[in-house]
């Protein structure tokens, strides 16, 4: 059985997003807007949606000037301290997660080597670093490569301490 969006996470997702998720029919919509004018977005949720052949869930951001979609989103991580909610989706050992940040930005890192997430940060090139550590706060929530036949532990989590952690180690 997949990960599914609950009620309890897009309230959870629009409490760190500090804005209500609106149900839109087959979605849920934030609205996030920082400070800056040009830093605002929209953010979609389509849970257990037709994606092709298959049902799964898809995360859509609309910003001023780009159109950014995860498909099969298999989870998310809630950062407080970082102010972003950090959605991953996985297949054969390659992640692509999609980082949304409180104060209207976005990035986007797409098929990522997994075992970036937890070798030593400091032997990568800067350029590959900053997904590495990006997308390292997703490593609790991902099926280990032995527990491809369980479900997935994709429910959404908080990190805190281990992510300031480990982004200051890299640093």
């Amino acid at each position: 059985m997949s990960f599914t969006f609950t009620p309890s996470d897009f309230k959870k997702i629009g409490k760190l997003l500090n804005t209500q998720p609106k149900a839109m029919g087959s979605n849920y919509r934030f609205e996030v807007a920082g400070k800056d004018a040009h830093r605002r977005l929209a953010l979609e949720i389509y849970p257990q949606i037709r994606i092709g052949h298959e049902k799964g869930n898809l995360v859509s951001v609309y910003t001023e000037s780009s159109h950014l979609q995860l498909h099969f989103c298999s989870g998310y991580v809630l950062s407080e301290m970082l102010g972003e909610v950090t959605f991953v989706g996985e297949q054969n050992g390659k992640l692509s997660g999609l980082i949304i940040e409180k104060e209207g930005g976005c990035s986007l890192y797409a098929n990522v080597d997994r075992s970036l997430l937890s070798g030593d940060f400091t032997q990568l090139g800067p350029e590959v670093m900053l997904s590495g550590i990006a997308l390292s706060l997703t490593d609790t929530i991902l099926e280990s490569p032995n527990e491809a036949s369980r479900p997935p532990r994709g429910r959404g989590h908080s990190r805190k301490k281990l992510s300031a952690k480990r982004r200051k180690k890299a640093l």
